[in-house]
Parts: structure tokens; C-alpha cells; sequence
């Protein structure tokens, strides 16, 4: 490896965006990064996307090592996919509040007393609820996911209950939904939004389903990250009110440097607009991690074979 400047002298080279793709080429890895990663990051991935994109690229990586620039759940499915490749996550403090709060014996006990039922798992869960699934699914593939199943079949989704509301609607099905929600989409404030419209009547409004009803009432359009994405290319309005976490921006202005782009305001001052989890990852912390080639993603072999089952399926049905 070639050497860097440290003029800080904590072992960081000045120049990261070079140190990390020097380390990326001679170790033969791949950096896969989720649009809700710092504007740095995104800009240095190999491929960036959503959870479905993400986890088609960790399947037909042929890296040998994989640096998931995400959360745990998105590493724990690379890994899962990937049994033999190294897969390392910056920071294994990065989990999820939907993952947290479905925790895998809790949820064991939620299928088994409803018999019968099939289980579809939105991503955003550990390895353990993946196990316990029948087919996974993302805010991308939902809707067609659950329209894969018999009608006559009854189905749990869990862990997110706004995701599953709103799949109620779009599906005509009668989910039984577990009780979870994502700290960030939870703390959208319904009147701050019509206040913000208001002031920009230009505006179109466009969230992701995660967040409550009556948000999503508020909306235009309603999708996941690579849908809003996708959305804001297409549209003729030149200003959107974006209803998800803010890290998706930075490539909302790449992509339409001529549009605007007015970030949705939590209920308090806070900044809970953003991910505490996925900005706990930092162009020093991939730097180290690629480096020292740790922390590692581990799940137990048995785990791995019964998650990859549902995690097929999806990818299948996708």
C-alpha cells in the first residue's frame, strides 16, 4: 500500500478518498453503500441503493471482501448471501430501531400463535427473524411480494406497522401486523408538513412508507428511496418536500442540481431527520475498517441456512 500523509497524527491519512480506494484495490473489495450514508460515503461506494439493491449486488459481488457502508441487518444479509466472502461494517453499533425492537424469541412467539399464517418480514430485522420467515421483503417489492401469496393464505408482516398500514391499503389483505416502527419515519410532524407546504405550494410531497398515516396522506407520491429517487427525475415539479431521512438529498441534488429539495421537519428541533444509526459510519472509520480488515460480520452457519431460504424467495419474486 502506498503511504499517506497523517498530518493529524492519528494514524489517518489526509487523503481518505485515496487511501480507501488503495486499500480497495489491492485487497479486492467492494464498499456497498445505503443512500442514507454521509454525502462522503456515497460518493466513494462502488454501488449505492436501497435495501433490495444492496442485497442483489451482495449476491452477485465476486469481491472477496464486501464493506457494507450500512447497518447491521444490511450486513448480516451480505454476510448470509456471502458465507465464504469477509464482510465488514465500519461500526457494529449501527443497528436499526425496527430490528431492536423484533427481537427474535419475542417474534417466535408472535408466529406461533397465529398458526397457519404466512410470514413476511420486511429486511429491516436481524438474521434470527430472517430465519423465522417465510419470504422477505423491502419497501420496494412489497406490495408484489405479498401479492405473490394465495389470497385464502393469511399473512403476518412485520416488524414495521406503518409499512404494513399502508400494504394493507395498497393490497386489499388482512395483515396481522407486529407492533415496530422506525425512530426517523415516527418522528415526521404532521402539522410542521402542512405548515411547510404551505410555504411552498410549488411543492410536490413525497414519503416513504414507513411513516405514519397521516403523513402519508399528505403525499404525492409515496415510495421507497430508489422510488423517490426515481420520482424526483421524472417529475415536472422543480421543488419536493422529502419525507424520509435526509441523506437521500445528496442524490436528489446530483442527479437534478436544478430542482429543490426541502428536507421534512421532525416534531422537535432535533435533527431526528437523520439516521443516528446509519451516520454512525465515518470515512475515518471505513478507512480503519477496510485497513484492519475488522470489525467482521458473523452469523452463526445455522442461521445463515434457514435465512437464506426467505432471502431467496424474495430475491426470486424480485
Amino acid at each position: 500500500m502506498k503511504n499517506y500523509t497523517d498530518s493529524g497524527g492519528m494514524g489517518i491519512p489526509d487523503d481518505l478518498v485515496a487511501a480507501i480506494n488503495d486499500l480497495k484495490q489491492q485487497k479486492n473489495a467492494v464498499i456497498l453503500a445505503h443512500y442514507y450514508q454521509e454525502s462522503e460515503i456515497q460518493d466513494l461506494a462502488d454501488y449505492i441503493g436501497d435495501s433490495l439493491g444492496l442485497a442483489q449486488e451482495a449476491a452477485k459481488t465476486d469481491a472477496d471482501i464486501i464493506v457494507f457502508a450500512g447497518v447491521v441487518f444490511m450486513a448480516e444479509t451480505a454476510k448470509i448471501l456471502n458465507p465464504s466472502r469477509k464482510v465488514l461494517l465500519p461500526d457494529l453499533d449501527a443497528g436499526c430501531s425496527l430490528a431492536d425492537n423484533c427481537p427474535s424469541d419475542k417474534f417466535s412467539q408472535f408466529v406461533q400463535a397465529h398458526p397457519d399464517h404466512t410470514v413476511i418480514t420486511y429486511v429491516n430485522c436481524s438474521a434470527e427473524v430472517k430465519a423465522l420467515s417465510d419470504i422477505l421483503c423491502t419497501s420496494s417489492n412489497a406490495v408484489k411480494i405479498i401479492n405473490s401469496v394465495p389470497k385464502d393464505k393469511p399473512i403476518i408482516f412485520a416488524p414495521d406497522k406503518h409499512l404494513g398500514r399502508y400494504l394493507i391499503k395498497e393490497t386489499g389483505r388482512d395483515l396481522v401486523l407486529w407492533d415496530g416502527s422506525c425512530i426517523v419515519h415516527e418522528q415526521f410532524d404532521h402539522k410542521k408538513i402542512v405548515r411547510l407546504k404551505a410555504r411552498h405550494p410549488e411543492a410536490e410531497v413525497i414519503a416513504h412508507p414507513e411513516c405514519p398515516e397521516s403523513i402519508l396522506n399528505e403525499a404525492d407520491h409515496i415510495g421507497s428511496t430508489s422510488s423517490l429517487l426515481n420520482y424526483v427525475k421524472k417529475s415536472d415539479a422543480k421543488s419536493f418536500i422529502v419525507v424520509t431521512e435526509s441523506g437521500i438529498i445528496h442524490q436528489m441534488e446530483k442527479a437534478c442540481p436544478e430542482k429543490t429539495f426541502h428536507p421534512a421537519p421532525p416534531e422537535n428541533g432535533c435533527s431526528c431527520n437523520e439516521c443516528p444509526f446509519m451516520k454512525l459510519n465515518t470515512m475515518e472509520k471505513l478507512y480503519r475498517c477496510l485497513r484492519d480488515e475488522t470489525p467482521e460480520m458473523n452469523v452463526p452457519a445455522e442461521i445463515i441456512e434457514r435465512a437464506l431460504i426467505p432471502l431467496k424467495r424474495m430475491l426470486e419474486l424480485s
